[in-house]
């Protein structure tokens, strides 16, 4: 994919900022969200040069929004069909080239197209093969084309080239939020809304708080069978108090203060209760005990203690604290829980399962966590739960009052120069060459949080997964994209149907579900 400097023209079905047609604005003007033309307001700072004559919005002193598109060679996209070895879509050469003479020798014309890493990234060379059947203009004829496969024994997908990550397709619809916090006079906060637990859409989050922008924010728990539902799938703190764990070693976003000046950080977290002189590993803050999302735990977790995007890990053994700001009961199952009061004392030792009281938490043990709450959680003791929060050296990150943590990864951008690591964020699995392909390799939703080399603040959004309107990016093109607005350092925040960007509470962007999802937590760009 190019860098084509294209006006952006909304789809019919996105609640989006109205244009002109491509190529009938003269330059300096630009279109409000009411379709109203105006002569363009200056913009902040320097403009990054790949988005200069992007449709460009003040939104406040300090804060420029910039809507446009980054596009391929015209015509360059097509449908076309992927056969799938044993549900992957990438196989082993051999395995490609084998799975390749099947599908011809059912009379199939099929090819086998090699798949490199991203350069920029930590791995390098071939990740796998496709093996795919033929080029339509229409999808239809792609689902014709796949279902004969499929009934001479094949799994195949009708699949968009378009969303493949090769240089010079695609195309993908991009907001950019500049924010100058030597002129913007608000707030960069993180919220999870009513409570950690439960979900809400970003734009009931921005209206709730009259924010002038909102957007997605980290990784979150979707469904039950993973853990509690809307709670925070890696490091999340709010107002300076911590309300999950750590993803160990995976990279985060430090908002201090007024948030303007975001710090990324591989953040890692270590936390324990003492009972006297004997004490205990807490494994987790706010999800249920023995399911860790996205693994990095701590304490003999299954299959890893490392990162793994996407997979539940699991620990029989474990002490889970839950804060008063869970806005929900604990959750039920087997083991025990201690109920503390605001200083730490023990109130009662119940059945998993109930209410947290005001300014105090609970702690939860399955199997050895259980066994020690019960010899050492009495009723009327003090127990002392300690949290250090850890970046990659080694060293403790102490948070304020006003202090903020939201998850994300993988990183994107350090020092000025492209930097995914594709292992360190759990993107690339053992025995599994489709994972890192098809979710950061290929184009998808993305958001992506960055700061400049002049101090500014990058949000950047960008719809996919709606072939012939906008792509989206892999994590390396958005890396490069990132770099050319001057970016040095940037990560992506969540990705896919969560990314939303929400101005003065009306969401402006085209969410891939079909309409906005609700998540875990957001960033609000308070006034």
């Amino acid at each position: 994919m190019a860098l084509v400097r294209r006006p952006f023209r909304a789809a019919a079905q996105a609640s989006v900022v109205a244009v002109a047609a491509a190529g009938l604005l003269a330059p300096g003007v630009v279109v409000d969200r009411y379709g109203h033309t105006a002569a363009a307001a200056a913009p902040t700072a320097a403009v990054p040069g790949p988005i200069a004559d992007w449709q460009h919005e003040r939104l406040a002193s300090g804060a420029d929004l910039y809507q446009g598109s980054v596009a391929g060679r015209p015509g360059a996209d097509h449908w076309t069909v992927t056969v799938r070895a044993n549900g992957a879509h990438l196989a082993g050469q051999q395995e490609a080239k084998a799975l390749a003479e099947r599908v011809r020798g059912a009379g199939f014309a099929a090819r086998a197209e090699p798949v490199s890493w991203p350069r920029g990234s930590d791995r390098t060379g071939v990740i796998g093969v496709r093996v795919r059947v033929g080029e339509y203009d229409a999808r239809a004829d792609a689902d014709a084309r796949r279902k004969a496969l499929a009934a001479a024994g094949f799994d195949a997908v009708s699949e968009w080239t378009g969303a493949d990550g090769v240089p010079g397709t695609g195309v993908a619809r991009v907001k950019v939020a500049i924010v100058d916090p030597k002129r913007y006079r608000g707030a960069l906060k993180g919220t999870y809304g009513k409570g950690v637990a439960g979900r809400e859409t970003v734009s009931a989050m921005a209206a709730g708080e009259d924010a002038l922008l909102g957007v997605n924010a980290g990784f979150f728990v979707m469904e039950g069978k993973d853990g509690v539902p809307g709670a925070a799938a890696g490091i999340a703190a709010y107002d300076g108090e911590l309300q999950s764990a750590a993803t160990n070693g995976r990279i985060a976003a430090v908002l201090r203060g007024d948030g303007l000046r975001p710090q990324f950080k591989k953040l890692s977290t270590r936390m324990w209760v003492r009972a006297g002189a004997a004490s205990a590993v807490v494994d987790g803050v706010n999800r249920v005990p023995g399911l860790v999302r996205n693994c990095g735990g701590v304490g003999g977790d299954a299959p890893t203690e490392r990162p793994q995007h996407d997979v539940t890990c699991t620990d029989p053994d474990e002490i889970v604290k839950f804060t008063d700001e869970l806005g929900a009961d604990t959750p039920a199952g087997d083991g025990v829980e201690a109920v503390l009061d605001a200083r730490g004392q023990v109130r009662e030792v119940r059945a998993r399962g109930g209410a947290v009281p005001d300014g105090g938490s609970v702690l939860a043990g399955i199997g050895a966590g259980a066994t020690w709450l019960t010899a050492h959680a009495e009723p009327g003791r003090a127990l002392t739960v300690r949290e250090r929060i850890l970046d990659e050296r080694g060293r403790e990150l102490k948070l304020g009052p006003r202090d903020d943590i939201v998850n994300g990864g993988p990183e994107l951008v350090r020092g000025g120069k492209v930097a995914v690591n594709y292992a360190a964020d759990g993107i690339e699995r053992a025995g599994d060459r489709s994972f890192a392909y098809t979710w950061g390799i290929k184009r998808n939703p993305r958001m992506l949080l960055g700061v400049d080399r002049q101090g500014r603040m990058l949000l950047v959004g960008a719809d996919g997964r709606q072939p012939g309107y906008s792509d989206g990016f892999g994590l390396g093109e958005g890396a490069e994209l990132m770099k050319s607005l001057g970016a040095v350092h940037a990560m992506a925040l969540d990705g896919g149907g969560s990314v939303t960007m929400a101005v003065n509470g009306k969401v402006i962007n085209s969410p891939s579900d079909g309409t906005e999802r609700a998540v875990g937590d957001a960033l609000l760009l308070t006034r």
